[in-house]
């Protein structure tokens, strides 16, 4: 009983440990999808004076429940067969018992091929 007693504490802090990663690695996976299907629109939208609007209107839709506070550029040359890249970043925050342990931005970049 106070070996368990001892323990606990340490074994309660890798299992919450997992879990914010768990957590941060789930909110990355779908802004990846969100930044592809905004590359995926770019690369499919014909010529408009709101693409930029349309596409990152599609990146925040996309997104599921990440707020997408920090920036969502688009790079490319619009000429048919050029890459058109999308890029969103998102802050993130991994903390423990109330004391961040780690914070910053996820990054993800898509580039397609405008068709």
């Amino acid at each position: 009983m106070v070996e368990f007693v001892l323990v606990l504490p340490i074994l309660m802090l890798v299992l919450f440990g997992i879990i914010q990663f768990g957590m941060t690695f789930t909110h990355y996976v779908a802004l990846t999808d969100a930044v592809r299907a905004g590359a995926r629109t770019a690369a499919t939208e014909r010529l408009s004076a709101t693409r930029d609007a349309d596409i990152k209107a599609k990146v925040t839709s996309s997104s599921d429940n990440l707020i997408l506070a920090k920036d969502i550029t688009i790079t490319s040359t619009w000429v048919h067969g050029a890459d058109v890249q999308v890029k969103a970043t998102v802050p993130y925050s991994i903390s423990l018992l109330g004391l961040v342990i780690a914070s910053g931005d996820l990054s993800s970049t898509t580039t397609e091929r405008v068709e």
